[in-house]
């Protein structure tokens, strides 16, 4: 669709590289600077999907840089500026190899996990007698290694993360300790909204001068589950299902088409009638999780908006 920006070719001043992630594509600015492009890509099961979904890129890159603020007095992160819907500008970081996930409820993979009759998730054990969207008695970590593009990301228990040096005693104790601090602002935020932050995961990174500092999105509709607060305990006690904002809307109509990202699977097709149903619950979640009505930002030539905007930021820092 020529309405949504799947791929960028910029060539920003003093770019020294580019890396594109499932969703996101960041330019190196003279070893100091990163630009990150929230593109409009959708990914499941770790496969991107072959059309984009208009404004999803604006929605979660103004989610995440508004839950940055929020979230800025309790632990630091790489965010400098938002020149564009589209665009976060923060520090250079060099990033750890694991994404911290943080799980409140038995649902999405924990569910299938538990449902499957194991109890052990990551090293951490799920106790007895508990349902698909139960809450646990606390939260748990469980990490995951941070998959290469076209790879899989594998769950990972805290134990293995030391005994291989992926990170530090001393840095994943911190790397804890902020998950559980961000998890906890996040679920109060959105208990303010009539939300219950259901499992959510943070990326972090170090800066030059070795700060730890998030990096990447937080409490996104892609990286975040949510449920509505008013009626939950009512459906959990009815066995039913759950009503929720979160991607998991896109993993369910993919596994009914048949896809959950196995070799020789096929994507289903995504007419435009289906396309436009995803931007309008993409926009339905960013105007509940932020409690604010969404400002669609002109796409009529996506490409040359982000490019001036990011263009003119730069020449304004020097």
């Amino acid at each position: 669709m020529s309405n949504t920006i799947t791929t960028t070719n910029f060539n920003f001043p003093n770019q020294k590289s580019i890396y594109r992630g499932k969703v996101r594509e960041v330019y190196n600015i003279n070893d100091e600077l990163l630009v990150m492009v929230a593109t409009d890509r959708l990914s499941a099961f770790d496969v991107v999907l072959p059309k984009g979904i208009p404004y999803k890129g604006q929605i979660l890159n103004q989610i995440a840089t508004k839950f940055m603020e929020l979230t800025e007095d309790i632990v630091p992160n790489w965010l400098i500026a938002t020149p564009d819907p589209n665009v976060a500008v923060g520090h250079l970081c060099e990033p750890f190899k694991v994404e911290m996930v943080i799980r409140g409820y038995v649902s999405g993979h924990a569910a299938r996990e538990y449902a499957a009759g194991r109890r052990q998730i990551c090293g951490v054990t799920m106790p007895e007698g508990l349902k698909e969207n139960d809450k646990f008695p606390e939260p748990i970590i469980t990490p995951t290694t941070k998959a290469d593009n076209g790879s899989h990301d594998e769950d990972i228990s805290r134990e293995d993360i030391l005994s291989k040096g992926i990170v530090s005693e001393e840095d994943y104790i911190v790397l804890e300790k902020y998950t559980r601090d961000l998890f906890q602002r996040g679920t109060e935020i959105a208990a303010s909204r009539g939300l219950i932050l259901v499992d959510t995961k943070y990326e972090f990174g170090k800066t030059k001068d070795g700060v730890i500092v998030l990096i990447d999105e937080i409490h996104t509709p892609d990286s975040s589950r949510y449920f509505y607060a008013d009626g939950y305990q009512e459906r959990q006690n009815n066995n039913e299902e759950q009503k929720q904002l979160s991607k998991e809307f896109v993993r369910r109509w993919l596994i009914e088409n048949g896809f959950q990202g196995q070799e020789g699977q096929q994507i289903p097709d995504m007419t435009t009638a289906y396309i436009e149903s995803v931007s309008e619950r993409y926009i339905e979640l960013y105007e509940n999780i932020l409690g604010e009505k969404f400002e669609k930002a002109d796409i009529t030539n996506i490409d040359e908006r982000i490019n001036k905007n990011v263009v003119d930021y730069l020449a304004s820092r020097e």
